[in-house]
C-alpha cells in the first residue's frame, strides 16, 4: 500500500480550508452521468490503425466496470500499481476509471520510454500489470515488455492493445463479459472503490533534469485544483475539451481527462501531434477549450493552413509548463481569436497560477498569472528569507493541490513543516500578486560576476522574425566563469548568423553582457513529451562542443 507523506497538520489545514472536496472522479460521475449517459464521453483517432472510436458515457462506464473486474481477476488488490504506456486512446480513460473502481493506483508512463527507463519505473512501483500498445509509431512495445519482464519479479501480467493470444488486451478485458461472470460484482466494486485520501496516481516527473521521481497524488489534491480551474474558466458540461498533450503527463491527465469527465463533457483526443490534424479536430468537433505547452500553441498559431479551418468555437487555450514568450501570447491571441491563458504548474502541484480572462494585456502577455484559490506562492532568497515585491528568487508554493510525496524517496519530498514546496523555479511577484517565471535555479548563468537573465534573453530572441524557438544555457569559461550559448530553431525559409543575432539584440538595446557568445541552429530542440525544453541535454551538447573547440 502506497502511503501519503503529508503530515496530519497539513492534512488538517487542507481540509479546514474547504478546498478538499472528499470526492473521487467516480463520485463526480455518479452525480453528472445519469443525465449524460447518451452524450459523447470520449472520441479518439488511432493514428496507427486510422480507426476513430467514439464512446458515450453509458458505454465508457460499462467498459470501465468490465476492465475493473478483469483486473481484480488477475489478483490486483487495493493499493497495487497498474501501469500503462498508452497514447491518447480511449483505453487510457477506461483504464483509469477501472483502477478507481478497485482501489488501484494509476501509473501512466510516456510512450517514448524504453527498456532502461521502464525497468526502473516498473521496478520502483512494483507494478503487477502493464498494458501497452502492440505497436506505436513503428516500435514493438509488446516485445520490449517481454524482454524486460524477467528483471521485474512483481510484473505478473502484460497485455497489448491489438495484441494476440494471452497478451491480447481485447480478449481479456473487453470480449469477456466479466460483469456477468463475476459473483457479487457490485459488492466487490463497492468495497474496493478508491477513497478520496487514497493515493490515486503515481506519475514520474517528465525529466527536464534527467532524474525521474514518482510523484504521488490523491483525489483530494487533484480536485482541489481542477474544481478551481473550472470556475476560473467558466467551463460547463457543454464545453468540448481537446487534448493533444499526452495524458501520461499531468496536463493531459488532469485537464484532458479528469476535468471534462467531472463535468460530463466531451473529450476529443489526439495521439500524435500534427498541427493541421489538430486544426481539423478543433473544427470538426467544435472544440471550446484546450491546454498544452508552448510548442503546441506556437505550431497552431503559425501554421500555414490556419485560415483553411473554422476554429471559431475555440475560446480558451491554457498554455503552461514553461515560460511562455510574450510575443507568442500576443500573436496567438490575434491569430486564434481566443483567450490565451498563461499559467504555471508542475507535476507535483498541478496548475498553481494562471492569468484570468479579462485581465489587462500587460498581465496576459507579461505574466504567468495569479494563484488559484487556495494556493499561495512566495519568493525566497538562498537562505529562505521572503523577498520583497519585484525581487527575483526561488519560487515556493503552498496549498491543497501540492502532492503527497515521492514514491520510496521521502528525503526528496522538499516540503517544509508549514507546507511550502521548493519548486526549483526562479520568479518575481509583482505588486498585484502576479508571478513571472524567470527560469530554473539551475538555469542561472553568471558571466564575469554578472547574472544573465536567461528568460529575458530567450524572450528577446523569440521576437526575432527568423526564430521559431530559442533556449539559452551556460557553459564553463576559464576567464569569465561562464558564457552563454543560444540554441534556436528557425521558421521555414529563414536563415540566421551569429552577427545577425547580435545586431538584433543591439537594436533591442539589450546590454552586451547578456548577449550569447555562440549561436547553434537545430532542427528541433530536445524536449520532454509535454513540450518542456530539456536544458540538461543542451548543456551536455554545449559542453561537448566547448571541449571540441
Amino acid at each position: 500500500m502506497i502511503e501519503s507523506q503529508l503530515s496530519p497538520k497539513l492534512v488538517q489545514q487542507a481540509k479546514a480550508g474547504g478546498y478538499w472536496h472528499s470526492k473521487t472522479l467516480l463520485d463526480f460521475l455518479d452525480e453528472v452521468a445519469p443525465s449524460r449517459l447518451d452524450k459523447v464521453a470520449v472520441t479518439d483517432l488511432n493514428s496507427m490503425t486510422g480507426q476513430a472510436t467514439t464512446l458515450s458515457y453509458r458505454q465508457l462506464l460499462r467498459l470501465s466496470r468490465r476492465i475493473a473486474l478483469g483486473l481484480a481477476a488477475l489478483g490486483v488488490e487495493r493499493g497495487d500499481v497498474v501501469s500503462y504506456q498508452l497514447p491518447n486512446w480511449w483505453q487510457f480513460v477506461a483504464l483509469h476509471l477501472a483502477c478507481l473502481r478497485i482501489g488501484a493506483v494509476t501509473n501512466p508512463v510516456m510512450p517514448i520510454f524504453r527498456h532502461r527507463e521502464l525497468t526502473f519505473m516498473l521496478g520502483l512501483a512494483e507494478s503487477k500489470v502493464m498494458i501497452v500498445p502492440r505497436e506505436f509509431r513503428g516500435f514493438d512495445h509488446a516485445a520490449m515488455l517481454r524482454e524486460i519482464q524477467p528483471a521485474l519479479p512483481q510484473l505478473k501480467h502484460i497485455f497489448a492493445i491489438g495484441g494476440e493470444g494471452e497478451m491480447s488486451f481485447e480478449k481479456h478485458f473487453i470480449e469477456r463479459r466479466w460483469e456477468q461472470g463475476t459473483p457479487n460484482a457490485d459488492q466487490l466494486l463497492a468495497e474496493r472503490r478508491l477513497r478520496p485520501d487514497d493515493v490515486l496516481q503515481l506519475l514520474y516527473t517528465s525529466g527536464t533534469t534527467g532524474e525521474p521521481k514518482g510523484a504521488l497524488h490523491t483525489s483530494n489534491t487533484h480536485f482541489a485544483n481542477i474544481v478551481e480551474i473550472v470556475k476560473r474558466c467558466g467551463l460547463t458540461a457543454e464545453h468540448v475539451c481537446f487534448m493533444p498533450s499526452p495524458m501520461a503527463h499531468q496536463t493531459g491527465f488532469a485537464i484532458g481527462m479528469e476535468l471534462p469527465l467531472m463535468l460530463g463533457s466531451k473529450i476529443v483526443l489526439q495521439d500524435t501531434w500534427d498541427a493541421e490534424v489538430a486544426l481539423q479536430r478543433i473544427q470538426d468537433e467544435g472544440v471550446h477549450f484546450m491546454m498544452a505547452a508552448t510548442p503546441f500553441l506556437a505550431d497552431l498559431t503559425d501554421h500555414s493552413a490556419l485560415d483553411k479551418y473554422d476554429i471559431s468555437t475555440l475560446n480558451i487555450f491554457i498554455s503552461a509548463g514553461a515560460p511562455i514568450p510574450r510575443a507568442l501570447v500576443q500573436r496567438a491571441t490575434d491569430r486564434l481569436n481566443a483567450h490565451i491563458v498563461s499559467g504555471w504548474g508542475m507535476t507535483e502541484n498541478l496548475l498553481v497560477t494562471t492569468t484570468r480572462i479579462g485581465d489587462s494585456p500587460d498581465k496576459v502577455f507579461g505574466t504567468d498569472g495569479v494563484p488559484m484559490p487556495g494556493m499561495e506562492i512566495r519568493v525566497v532568497d538562498a537562505v529562505g528569507h521572503v523577498l520583497a515585491t519585484g525581487e527575483e528568487g526561488e519560487l515556493q508554493s503552498k496549498g491543497p493541490s501540492n502532492f503527497v510525496g515521492y514514491l520510496k524517496r521521502p528525503a526528496l519530498y522538499g516540503m517544509d513543516g508549514e507546507g511550502w514546496f521548493k519548486t526549483g523555479d526562479l520568479a518575481r511577484i509583482d505588486a498585484d500578486g502576479y508571478v513571472r517565471i524567470t527560469g530554473r535555479a539551475k538555469d542561472i548563468i553568471i558571466r564575469g560576476g554578472e547574472n544573465v537573465p536567461v528568460v529575458e534573453v530567450e524572450q528577446m530572441l523569440h521576437r526575432h522574425p527568423a526564430i521559431q524557438a530559442a533556449a539559452v544555457v551556460g557553459v564553463p569559461d576559464a576567464r569569465l566563469g561562464e558564457r552563454a550559448v543560444a540554441y534556436v530553431t528557425l521558421k521555414p525559409g529563414h536563415g540566421l548568423t551569429l552577427d545577425q543575432m547580435k545586431h538584433f539584440l543591439e537594436e533591442q538595446r539589450m546590454t552586451k553582457q547578456y548577449w550569447p557568445e555562440t549561436l547553434n541552429i537545430l532542427d528541433d530542440l530536445p524536449r520532454t513529451p509535454s513540450g518542456k525544453i530539456q536544458k540538461f541535454r543542451l548543456r551536455e551538447m554545449a559542453r561537448g562542443e566547448n571541449k571540441a573547440d
